[in-house]
């Protein structure tokens, strides 16, 4: 609060910071509901209190959709994917908060909504997919594809919940950032406004997917992979429907899949040494 009210000259505020692991939220929901709802509500008033006229930008999440578990599903080889909806899950989507992770951020979420209803506040919501990309110091509870290639490059084992036909799309950071600045050059079209942002239907993978795309690329067959139970909640398959994006914003994912994981691995084949012994302390 002091430091907005000093300034009372934000162009923009991002909220990108919050409990981030669904697990996490298992364990602890007290916790978990004091950083992103409270949390989240505590900066809302912060923000109509001294910066009203301040871009106020919140990274949700799609869990806000629950599991999705009557939607239709084809069980593939590899992954899943949906019968009907062809470009996946769109805004319209009836929100079902699923694990305390899910309310929390749901709840944050519908807050922001209404204090541009109520308040006038200038603010819109990303309900985010798997973003992804270098510098990204992935673990098992979040932050998959960059824990993956991590693991496998450091010689830690990992654990598949589920089958591994869990299907996500993914969407690397610098498409994420221009999606952001496209948000600052539209904001009196978008004021208020949600959306659903990924890679889309063009830029999704299963879990079985990376996995055999990272066996690939080494011919190895060492890498210890187990498997365990679903996890509570876990959707089958999420695919972001970005077209209102497009619309609206002017924007679409650049980077293909190929490209994204290339930088991520190159990053994390550089920085070997730092992301072992960040492993070993996480771990520890």
């Amino acid at each position: 609060m002091w430091l907005l009210k000093r300034s009372r000259r934000f162009h923009a505020i991002l909220h990108f910071a919050g409990q981030v692991a669904v697990t996490t939220s298992v364990v602890k929901p007290f916790e978990d509901f004091e950083i992103n709802a409270f949390g989240t509500l505590n900066l809302l008033e912060a923000v109509r209190l001294t910066n009203r006229d301040s871009i106020f930008l919140f990274s949700s999440t799609n869990k806000v959709y629950g599991a999705l578990e009557h939607i239709p599903l084809v069980k593939g080889s590899m992954g899943y994917s949906f019968k009907l909806l062809k470009n996946g899950i769109s805004e319209e989507q009836p929100l079902d908060f699923h694990s305390p992770y899910g309310c929390s951020k749901g709840c944050a979420d519908q807050y922001v909504r209404d204090y541009a209803r109520i308040y006038g506040l200038r603010t819109v919501i990303f309900r985010q997919s798997c973003v992804y990309g270098p510098r990204q110091f992935g673990v098992e509870d979040q932050g998959w594809v960059a824990w993956f290639m991590i693991a496998r490059e450091i010689g830690k084992p990992i654990t598949i919940y589920g089958d591994g036909r869990q299907v996500r799309d993914i969407l690397h950071i610098d498409d994420l950032s221009r999606c952001v600045f496209q948000v600052f050059k539209k904001i009196d079209k978008v004021n208020g406004e949600i959306f659903n942002i990924g890679g889309g239907s063009e830029n999704s993978l299963s879990v079985l997917d990376l996995v055999s795309r990272l066996k690939r690329e080494d011919g190895s067959s060492k890498w210890k992979v187990a498997y365990s139970d679903w996890r509570s909640g876990d959707q089958r398959i999420y695919i972001s429907n970005i077209e209102r994006a497009k619309r609206l914003l002017g924007w679409k994912p650049l980077i293909s899949v190929q490209k994204g994981l290339g930088q991520l691995r190159r990053w994390v084949q550089e920085n070997r040494g730092v992301l072992t012994k960040f492993s070993g302390e996480k771990k520890g």
